[in-house]
């Protein structure tokens, strides 16, 4: 099926003048999968060997995820926006059904006391990966259709939430605090670019902060981590065990790290090493020279990104920009918290390091959506994006090769 859609289309990688992409973006996300690959096999080496007795174990199955990323990356650059578009409502169908379906005993898989993941024979699926991804793309044909009403009532301010907030209400049974943040941020910045008043968007932003705070007061173990990151040392062995082993990592790293490989802390010191506390271990290893020029690509990308929802919006082709801005806010929020967490400028939540850390569907995920920002750039910058042309290869033999 996808196939049949794709096939009367020219794309990026198929076109009068060969392959035809935004080769800065492609070479800050493949720097950023590489690095990931190389610290998966350092920092999941030593729990690898003690599970299965194979200390390549995660690293293999990381480089197949890997692998099907790419393919997620070459199949969804191939498609054209307007296909994306006029999927959004039962992507959003879709959405629903697979976070009603991770909260069914037997469907879903629980860990670690969360029901994130739907189980199968060699691999999970986390549903809250896709859902993220398919709210933007529903929220940005929304913006365009009603853009109007967005700017100028408050129903069309209010209307988006009649889908988040149910959205956020199943994330939170799972219980996926992190992704919650991370959906209803990005949802909110991409109101306030789609031209909400800022009085309005400062009341939403008041609201959030008050729905925070009250869930944050409804669950002891919230409570309990929100009080310890501030102080993690006075209950080291306990709720902060795992910032404090996250701290002596950076501890141990000072400028130049350890280096490669020779981490302590992934050594059954620092849980989930290989996952949630990746940037830890990188940074006991690679040092503060090493933490900077991750963080330097991850801003590379993302301001990228956010470059290409606006080379989109001057290209006039609008569901496409809003599509983009989501894709990098999701990316921004994950960055941040992820990386605060780590540094223990917030509390401890389990929420992945896009391209960096282990896990099938975030991996995958994140690899699809670097398909659709570079698909997005290439027909804002051909300006042939439209689902109204009929193409074919003439259309870009004779128009002269101009990047970014």
């Amino acid at each position: 099926m996808i196939f049949g859609i794709i096939k009367p289309y020219p794309s990026p990688l198929v076109s009068g003048r060969g392959i035809d992409l935004d080769f800065a973006m492609l070479a800050g996300c493949l720097a950023l999968l590489g690095l990931g690959l190389v610290m998966i096999t350092s920092a999941s080496s030593e729990v690898a060997a003690a599970q299965s007795g194979n200390p390549l174990y995660h690293m293999f199955r990381h480089l197949v995820y890997v692998l099907i990323g790419v393919g997620a990356c070459i199949v969804t650059m191939m498609v054209p926006i307007a296909t994306w578009q006029k999927m959004g409502f039962t992507m959003l169908v879709g959405a629903f059904g697979l976070l009603v379906l991770v909260l069914v005993p037997g469907i879903g898989r629980e860990v670690n006391g969360s029901m994130r993941w739907i189980g199968f024979s060699f691999f999970n699926v986390q549903p809250s990966e896709i859902a993220k991804v398919f709210v933007v793309i529903y929220l940005a044909g929304y913006l365009v259709r009603r853009q109007k009403e967005v700017r100028e009532s408050w129903m069309g301010f209010f209307k988006p939430f009649i889908v988040l907030l149910p959205m956020a209400g199943l994330l939170l049974m799972e219980p996926d605090f992190g992704a919650t943040v991370v959906m209803m941020g990005a949802a909110a910045a991409m109101l306030f670019l789609g031209g909400v008043g800022l009085f309005r968007f400062s009341l939403m932003v008041l609201l959030a902060v008050g729905a925070v705070f009250v869930l944050v007061q409804a669950q002891p173990y919230r409570m309990a981590r929100l009080v310890t990151f501030t102080d993690p040392w006075s209950d080291q062995f306990g709720s902060g065990y795992q910032l404090t082993q996250a701290l002596i990592a950076f501890g141990r790293g000072e400028w130049l790290g350890v280096g490669l490989g020779n981490s302590v802390q992934k050594q059954f010191y620092l849980p989930e090493a290989h996952t949630d506390f990746v940037f830890s271990v990188l940074a006991e290893e690679l040092g503060v020279v090493g933490s900077l020029v991750t963080v330097a690509l991850f801003v590379f990308v993302t301001v990228r990104a956010l470059y290409i929802g606006l080379w989109a919006e001057k290209a006039k082709q609008f569901f496409a920009a809003y599509m983009a801005f989501g894709l990098a806010f999701l990316w921004i929020g994950q960055f941040l918290i992820n990386i605060g967490v780590n540094v223990g400028l917030l509390p401890t939540k389990g929420l992945t390091l896009p391209f960096l850390s282990y896990g099938g569907s975030s991996l995958v995920i994140c690899c699809a959506c670097v398909g659709l920002l570079l698909r997005i750039e290439w027909e804002s910058r051909t300006h042939l994006g439209s689902e109204e042309h009929e193409f074919n290869e003439s259309d870009f033999a004779e128009e002269p090769h101009h990047g970014r």
